[in-house]
């Protein structure tokens, strides 16, 4: 197939940018186009500790330098930042017929992070008035990667 040894890898090279290419631009492509009936959450929507990829930790303090060839000491470590917006509290308020599939999302991470999950769920379920059910088909969806299920999920039902 290939006459030369150098040419397998340079079609190898060509055809895996091609692939990366083609997938940016599909994944690109998917976010401008929402469908009519889901909007996704704009960041005025979520609280303000949600907003990018959560809050960082804080810093550190420095430590001494040493003098005249002694060594120095060692600062103070920082505080870790939190987990982002995986707590109750940072569910949005609003009727269930208005969850997006962010919501969903939101409410299956909440789920998935907590430390007692069916509490958890039984929390939110009387929040939005959905079965722990309802939650659980979303997280099972979650789980298998199932987008278009999650967004064709209805939750008027």
């Amino acid at each position: 197939m290939f006459t030369k040894s150098w040419q397998r890898p340079i079609i190898l090279v060509t055809a895996s940018l091609a692939l990366v290419t083609g997938t940016a631009c599909a994944a690109q492509a998917s976010q401008s186009h929402t469908p009519t009936n889901i909007s996704a959450s704009a960041p005025a929507d979520q609280p303000e500790h949600c907003i990018g990829f959560g809050a960082g930790g804080k810093g550190g303090e420095g430590g001494k330098g040493g003098r005249g060839g002694e060594p120095g000491q060692p600062g103070e470590p920082g505080q870790p930042g939190g987990v982002g917006c995986f707590k109750f509290e940072d569910l949005p308020d609003k009727p269930k017929a208005d969850l997006t599939v962010v919501d969903k999302v939101r409410i299956v991470l909440i789920v998935l992070a907590a430390d007692d999950p069916e509490e958890t769920t039984k929390k939110i379920s009387e929040k939005y008035k959905i079965t722990d059910e309802q939650i659980d088909t979303w997280k099972k969806y979650y789980v298998d990667g199932d987008w278009f299920a999650l967004m064709a999920d209805d939750v008027r039902s």
